[in-house]
């Protein structure tokens, strides 16, 4: 270190007054700096020559924009170092190669010529060194910096940053990591002007310290990605060697497991044929996706859906007409003309199923006396579709009638009857047409109509179906869900109803559909068209002193805890009640001053009251 002292000592002796300026476009050269350089303009190539053949020393200065070609005294800083041009290698395009080692910083003064290069007057100006423990601290701590920097980057030469430990003088240490460092064109500069050793050190330090920050960031970016990649590749090769293990154990995958049940699931859901077919090309999709694809549970919910509804499910008992009129009689007073039309149907129903019946045998019969002849074998008769539908075709029946007339219970009495599952969908107040059709499965969170949800509730196919309150469906711009209803109430168009989830045919012909309303102006024509409406009136007085008496105070009596003979109420007294507590057409209002009566009767024995009590008019 002390020859190469007294060597830069004896440099410094020797600079001349007048030098020549090579400028330079985004380089900055450092004392103690050996740098290589290339030189390509015709006046600099000629500065080159001229400088090989004197002392070779030469001062080198920043541009202050890359993009002049011929810089002038004023486009040029004016602080920059005097170097030694140590070596020159002519290139075969005419360039030339330089090897320079900054010896010192030197100021510029008046330009003595511009052409056919620059040169000027310079003066030295060496740095001011603290020699204070402030300073050995900022150095050791830019020292340990660039250490970790230089850890974390590839550009950065192997043996620098341990040789930057070697260096005693705080501007060695500031300049030779200055030159390793890829640092802005101002900042480079900044380093060089500034006259104070600790000034460069601190902003120096200040620039190592943002650099290492975001490359720590990066690299903790990076590192957490390679964990969550190492932790994906690790998960799918256990997933592989499990399914290799359970090969040879002759057990089936989690996957494998669901796609068996999802095809057992089918089998037994015995589809028509193009839900069979539908269902097993979503299966065969389904067995190719891994299970965190996204179109992975979209298209389980959608075969589980399938295979979940009644396509062949059905509950309805051998018709028998006089245990149906039992059941209506049960449940209901009076109604004459609407009990004489659903037992009107009952036994259409089972005419038409005993004659098709008795059809089908002779048809048989005749068959294979046929083939008996002829020495072949019989074949079975084939029962059309148009037949099948002739059968099961229902009647769309619509009650309307004011509130409280019996419409709602009177479907349950006729699914009763029926023998069949009952379910009550409330139309009041939709205004999406889509809860009638459902939605499509490219939607997210899309799910079946509410026709095809009911029917896989219920899990039958016949069911009774009770559109309740259908004239206050309402319309918007998301559709007129009543425009919906047109297809599902029509006899001849509902046996391949598409819902816009399952897009596939579903046949409704077998659904017995009860639609109520309380008015029958709000409902549409065409869809008032397609029902059989049947007119509830409002009960008479006579009518309501029956229902009580025989329906409406036994069921009171149960809900509020009392035996028959705890309580008796003679005819005047509810023929009071409705004259006089209830002013309607049904008995809502009825059962409920019924129930009153009731619950004062339960006050008065739970008070201590003895028993029977008796309520008269009076």
């Amino acid at each position: 270190m002390s020859e190469s002292q007294g060597q830069q000592d004896e440099d410094k002796l020797s600079i001349p007054d007048v030098l020549p300026v090579l400028p330079l476009k985004d380089v900055v050269i450092y004392p103690f700096a050996v740098q290589p350089l290339g030189v390509g303009q015709e006046r600099s190539i000629r500065l080159i020559d001229d400088v090989m053949r004197g002392d070779r020393l030469v001062v080198l200065v920043a541009q202050k924009s890359a993009e002049m070609e011929q810089a002038g005294p004023d486009d040029i800083f004016k602080i920059g170092t005097v170097a030694r041009v140590a070596r020159m290698i002519r290139m075969p395009d005419g360039t030339i190669q330089i090897i320079v080692q900054g010896l010192e910083r030197v100021e510029l003064g008046e330009f003595t010529q511009e052409k056919p290069y620059l040169m000027a007057h310079v003066a030295l100006k060496p740095d001011t060194q603290e020699d204070d423990k402030e300073t050995e601290a900022i150095k050791r701590n830019v020292v340990s910096f660039f250490q970790r920097l230089v850890a974390l980057v590839q550009n950065v030469p192997e043996g620098v940053a341990a040789a930057t430990l070697n260096l005693e003088e705080a501007r060695q240490v500031v300049y030779v990591i200055a030159t390793f460092m890829q640092m802005e064109l101002e900042l480079r500069q900044k380093l060089l002007e500034l006259d104070s050793v600790r000034a460069k050190l601190e902003n120096l330090s200040n620039y190592l310290t943002h650099e290492l920050e975001i490359f720590e960031l990066g690299k903790k970016i990076q590192t957490s990605a390679q964990e969550e990649m190492g932790k994906v590749q690790r998960e799918y090769l256990l997933r592989e060697q499990l399914k290799a293990i359970q090969r040879e154990l002759g057990e089936e995958s989690e996957e494998q497991a669901t796609a068996n049940e999802l095809r057992r699931k089918i089998d037994e859901a015995k589809m028509p044929e193009e839900a069979l077919k539908e269902a097993n090309r979503e299966l065969s999709r389904l067995e190719k996706l891994p299970t965190v694809s996204p179109e992975y549970s979209i298209i389980r919910t959608y075969i589980e859906l399938l295979a979940s509804l009644p396509w062949s499910k059905s509950t309805g008992e051998k018709i028998d007409v006089p245990h149906a009129r039992q059941v209506l009689d049960h449940d209901h007073y009076d109604l004459e003309k609407i009990k004489d039309r659903i037992l009107e149907y009952l036994a259409v129903r089972r005419l038409k199923e005993e004659r098709v019946a008795e059809r089908l045998k002779r048809e048989a019969e005749a068959a294979t006396a046929e083939a008996d002849i002829e020495g072949r074998t019989p074949t079975q008769p084939l029962q059309s579709d148009e037949a099948t539908r002739q059968i099961n075709r229902e009647p769309i029946l619509c009650f309307v009638g004011p509130p409280g007339v019996g419409k709602t219970s009177l479907g349950q009495s006729i699914a009763r009857a029926l023998g069949r599952k009952f379910a009550r969908m409330s139309l009041g107040g939709i205004r999406d047409e889509a809860e009638i059709r459902g939605h499509r499965r490219t939607y997210i969170g899309a799910m079946p109509g509410r026709i095809m949800q009911t029917l896989r509730r219920v899990e039958a196919n016949d069911p009774v179906i009770m559109l309740d309150e259908v004239d206050k469906v309402g319309a918007d711009w998301r559709g007129d869900p009543s425009s919906a209803l047109l297809e599902v109430l029509d006899p001849e168009q509902n046996y391949n109803f598409r819902d816009n989830y399952l897009d596939l045919a579903f046949d409704l012909s077998r659904v017995m559909f009860i639609a109520t309303a309380n008015a029958l102006e709000p409902i549409p024509a065409p869809l008032r068209d397609r029902m059989e409406i049947l007119e509830l009136s409002g009960y008479t007085e006579e009518q309501k002193l029956h229902i009580a008496r025989n329906f409406l105070l036994p069921k009171q009596l149960e809900a509020n805890g009392l035996y028959k003979e705890e309580l008796t109420v003679d005819d005047d007294a509810l023929r009071r009640i409705a004259r006089d507590y209830t002013r309607e057409a049904g008995v809502r209002n009825l059962e409920r001053e019924v129930g009153s009566l009731c619950r004062k009767v339960a006050k008065q024995i739970a008070e201590g009251r003895e028993t029977p009590i008796a309520v008269t008019a009076e």
